[in-house]
């Protein structure tokens, strides 16, 4: 059993391979945080939360109830009754109160993991999975509250969300609700998170955790380009290896906030989940709120396992595609190849001449309906454009399907441009505020996914498509962050609601599609990496996860993207130089090898590549298919960070039997006279004998101890972008 409860000491003991979370119940009322950490037996460790040291508890003394309110480790804290740090929760009851007190009432333990009505959220069997619900309630306003804990004992993860319900008589607004609180004394940690922007997303930051609040967020109605629904606590002295490492990941796409508080007396507070703004629920009798899930881990050897934990538990426990493990097609998009300046004709000479190169899947991208020649019209109207593609989609279709290769689709279903036929039939379906000019970006609005009417025509819009033609690729993307948050079918009361509204909108449609098509392979984006998060995983293997597709951009995107995510779910392409994005002018070898480091394909006009080039293209599809495997199931260990150092860039990914590995090496800046480069590699077996093979002929036989604490040499390092891959196979 993965949960415990010991009666005698009200305490309970949630106990991963590595780790161990104790919650224990305080004056029979107070639900407290004892010890989350490296895994430890089932003692009496309620001494860590200074219960007998002032002020001590209520029961003890009750003229100092707001100061022991102001510092216990409260397991998720109440709103305005004398606990002044961030709250886990706020309403307004029938009085137009905001006070509400979360006490212990009684427990579950349960095999297996409930699903999360509506919402996207880790999964698992009775021998993968155990749950514990602690059921709290509010005397005083008569609410109820479970909170959820899901333990993964295998990949040391655990879940967390709550569900509120309303079991008063009165209406209760909610105007915040965390997934997750978790009070922590500060050991000398910083806060790691991921920033960014558009074409450069998920670059990692860690910084030292001052006194007060700390934040990353997004009010954009998108998990964002700009922040990232994770942080991490981390030794200062932590690296990939060593260190003490809380992860939090929220399985969420929309508005969030994590945060960090430190107060006076040296604890952190952790909190995640839906960000307050703009976000009010109106709870009627009966009714009850859901959150998402965050996913918590804990690893005492540094931050490459904690990436390793994530890994697997969202291979095995958050993707439901087929495609997780079985070949994916290698694909060719025509976005960087043509824009929205095609015919038919270019098209089918695009994806002839790769077919004949290798290439497994065309997807024709952003221009193919309406009157669509730039981005200023026709989003919503998804009817073919004749004069692009006189004889139809369909036609196409099967005139790429005879060449051999699969194709795959664009579509933006959750937008609408004002020139189009839709939005003169329906301004009312864009969300916008009465009496006010929405703000436009990239001349396109918003659907209101809040209204049931919406999602059913965004839906239908792909899925008639789907049902009439072979495709079997879906590109489903998002151009712009949500603004003007008003919705002409939402109750002026219930205005608040939209946010949230909005992305279980996303989340129905999306569910609807891979239910009526589960041979389909979905790639999430939005406007390149903006709403790369686990929300989507739930729903797509795989996520575009920037449209800067220059191969030196790419090492630090990837890397800040792998930090969580599998490398299986990248989505990674090689384009053409200069590249469109920055200029830059990389070897086609090195944006090969970059590319691999996720799900392999090409955005470029391959009919215009040199003969070189062209000629290169067969075998970097069969160098990919060989490694594929790896990228699927392996375990990736970051051996050096150019992000980190300004010189270069390098990786490793081993099988579970620890018998094949790959290696990547980039060069990104070139020394003068230097000699080669050392690099000790991670995750082999020491007593196992290995043969290294590289891409330019060298091969030798060495032992993995040798190999991670001696170290190999990476020659023939000539130029500014150069890279190699190396094989490694147990002999």
């Amino acid at each position: 059993m993965s949960i415990k409860y010991n009666q005698e000491l009200q305490s309970f003991y949630l106990n991963t391979k590595n780790t161990t979370y104790i919650i224990s119940i305080v004056d029979n009322k107070y639900i407290c945080n004892t010890y989350y950490g490296e895994k430890v037996k089932e003692d009496d460790l309620r001494y860590l939360l200074r219960l007998d040291e002032s002020p001590f508890t209520p029961k003890v003394n009750k003229r100092d109830t707001t100061s022991f309110l102001d510092s216990y480790r409260a397991e998720y804290p109440s709103n305005g009754i004398g606990d002044y740090r961030e709250s886990a929760i706020a309403i307004k009851d029938f009085n137009n109160q905001d006070a509400v007190e979360f006490l212990y009432k009684d427990f579950e333990i349960m095999k297996g993991k409930p699903k999360l009505e509506g919402l996207p959220a880790t999964f698992g069997n009775e021998d993968e999975v155990e749950t514990l619900i602690i059921n709290a309630y509010d005397p005083v306003l008569d609410l109820e509250l479970d909170l959820y804990y899901s333990v993964f004992s295998e990949v040391d993860a655990i879940s967390r969300n709550v569900i509120f319900k309303n079991t008063s008589a009165n209406k209760v607004e909610l105007n915040k609700i965390y997934s997750l609180s978790l009070d922590l004394e500060d050991e000398n940690y910083e806060m790691l998170s991921m920033h960014g922007s558009w074409a450069r997303e998920r670059t990692i930051e860690r910084s030292p955790i001052h006194y007060g609040k700390q934040s990353v967020s997004s009010i954009r109605g998108e998990s964002s380009h700009q922040e990232h629904p994770f942080i991490a606590v981390v030794d200062k002295k932590a690296t990939q290896d060593c260190g003490n490492i809380y992860g939090f990941s929220f399985v969420y796409s929309g508005n969030f906030i994590a945060q960090i508080e430190k107060n006076q007396f040296d604890t952190l507070r952790i909190s995640m989940g839906i960000h307050p703004y703009h976000f009010n629920f109106l709870l009627e009798p009966g009714e009850i709120f859901t959150t998402p899930e965050v996913v918590m881990t804990f690893s005492s050897t540094g931050i490459g396992q904690m990436t390793r934990n994530y890994h697997d538990l969202y291979r095995n426990h958050l993707v439901r595609s087929k495609y997780l493990y079985t070949e994916r097609p290698v694909l060719i998009n025509n976005w960087e190849a043509t824009y929205f300046d095609f015919d038919e004709d270019k098209i089918y000479d695009i994806a002839k001449r790769a077919s004949e190169l290798g290439v497994e899947l065309f997807v024709l991208d952003d221009g193919w309906f309406g009157k669509r020649d730039d981005d200023n019209s026709s989003l919503g109207d998804w009817f073919v454009d004749e004069n692009k593609l006189p004889s139809g989609l369909k036609s196409l279709n099967d005139k790429i399907n005879k060449l051999g290769m699969q194709f795959g689709l664009w579509f933006e279903p959750e937008m609408v441009s004002p020139d189009s036929d839709l939005y003169r039939k329906h301004p009312e379906w864009a969300i916008a505020i009465p009496n006010r000019d929405p703000s436009l970006c990239r001349n396109q609005y918003v659907l209101d996914l809040s209204n049931p009417e919406v999602v059913d025509y965004a839906y239908e819009a792909v899925a008639k498509i789907l049902r009439e033609t072979n495709i079997s690729y879906v590109k489903w993307d998002m151009n712009r962050q949500l603004s003007d948050l008003g919705s002409a079918y939402l109750e002026k009361d219930k205005q608040g609601e939209l946010s949230h509204r909005y992305v279980l909108g996303v989340y129905e449609m999306q569910e609807r599609l891979i239910q009526e098509f589960p041979d389909l392979l979905l790639e999430n984006c939005s406007g390149g990496g903006a709403r790369f998060d686990p929300g989507m995983l739930y729903y797509s293997p795989q996520i575009w996860s920037s449209d800067n597709t220059d191969a030196i951009s790419r090492l630090a995107i990837q890397e800040g993207t792998a930090l969580v995510y599998p490398l299986s779910t990248i989505g990674s392409h090689v384009s053409v130089v200069p590249n469109h994005t920055v200029g830059r002018v990389t070897p086609f070898s090195t944006r090969g090898n970059v590319a691999m480091f996720g799900t392999f394909g090409y955005e470029l006009d391959i009919t215009k590549l040199s003969s070189d080039e062209q000629t290169a293209i067969p075998d970097q599809i069969a160098n990919y298919k060989e490694i594929q495997p790896l990228i699927q199931s392996g375990d990736y260990y970051r051996l050096e960070s150019y992000r980190e150092n300004g010189v270069s860039d390098s990786y490793i990914i081993v099988d579970k039997k620890k018998e094949k590995a790959i290696l990547f090496f980039v060069n990104v800046l070139n020394k003068a006279n230097v000699k080669s480069r050392k690099l000790k590699l991670q995750g082999l077996d020491s007593d196992k004998l290995y043969r290294v093979s590289s891409e330019d002929g060298e091969e030798f036989e060495v032992f993995g101890d040798a190999l991670q604490r001696a170290g190999i040499l990476i020659k023939g390092i000539d130029s500014d972008f150069f890279s190699k891959k190396y094989y490694i196979e147990a002999i």
